[in-house]
């Protein structure tokens, strides 16, 4: 069930993990439902080497979708001498758009903190060298994240929060380092993401970028919730229009500024 409001510009979700095994038997299906909710573009997060190379392959299949290449902080402890170069790799290929999903996830720790610190730094380094734009992971790793990036402010390519979920102080160094900011149906849960409906109308229109994180982090505010409560590209309206709710601004404006700064960004 799609939101009431017939969007008037495309939009672009920013981050979806349509390589995840949950898209595997319906993905043209998938496809189909973002298109006709007005998605006219996705960007494929890659979180390996293996993953940004299917991320990429789908990317070459269909016009509307780009793809990302990194590795997440949660592999960072499987990094070894041929990742640089498999990602440099990536890189080159002009359907992918930024180099991450890259980062610190100090909620999970399912790598150690050097390995993550230390891959996240070779990710920072690489994008800075390529000149390619940032998609970032912090997960309760404030103010350490900060710091890095910090370290390497003079060179920092454009950089984007994907999937914001902190509090004020973080968004505010973010915001002081020139970041986008990603937001997510995070926005939409009404246990924990209730500090975000604030916190929203603090990042500058031209600086705010939209997504769903499917499979992940299915917006609450659907009424059904989807089968198996999969997230999938189709349901970024809803997003859209709680950010628009709790900004005071019409969705259609709102879809035309993000989908201009995801494009800017990317450089699509």
């Amino acid at each position: 069930m799609g939101p009431h409001h017939k969007l008037s510009h495309a939009i672009v979700d920013i981050g979806a993990n349509l390589t995840h095994a949950s898209f595997q038997a319906d993905l043209p299906d998938v496809l189909a439902r973002a298109h006709r909710a007005g998605v006219g573009t996705i960007v494929v997060t890659g979180t390996s080497v293996e993953g940004s190379r299917a991320a990429l392959a789908l990317a070459q299949a269909h016009s509307h979708i780009y793809a990302t290449a990194g590795v997440h902080p949660h592999e960072a402890a499987h990094c070894n001498s041929d990742t640089l170069p498999a990602l440099r790799s990536l890189l080159g290929d002009p359907r992918v758009v930024a180099v991450g999903e890259c980062g610190l996830d100090f909620n999970r720790n399912y790598s150690p903190h050097p390995d993550q610190e230390k891959w996240f730094v070779a990710q920072l380094e690489l994008a800075c060298e390529l000149g390619k734009p940032l998609f970032l992971h912090s997960r309760d790793a404030h103010p350490r994240f900060a710091q890095i990036l910090r370290d390497h402010e003079a060179r920092l390519p454009p950089s984007v929060a994907h999937c914001f979920t902190g509090e004020a102080d973080e968004l505010r160094a973010y915001l002081d380092l020139g970041l986008y900011i990603g937001i997510t149906g995070w926005i939409c849960d009404e246990r924990r993401g209730r500090h975000l409906l604030e916190l929203v109308r603090e990042i500058p229109a031209d600086r705010l970028m939209i997504e769903t994180d499917a499979p992940y982090l299915t917006p609450r505010t659907m009424r059904p919730q989807p089968h198996g409560r999969r997230n999938e590209p189709a349901f970024l309206p809803h997003i859209l229009e709680a950010i628009a709710a709790a900004v005071a601004k019409p969705v259609d404006e709102l879809a035309r500024t993000t989908s201009e700064n995801a494009k800017r960004f990317f450089g699509l």
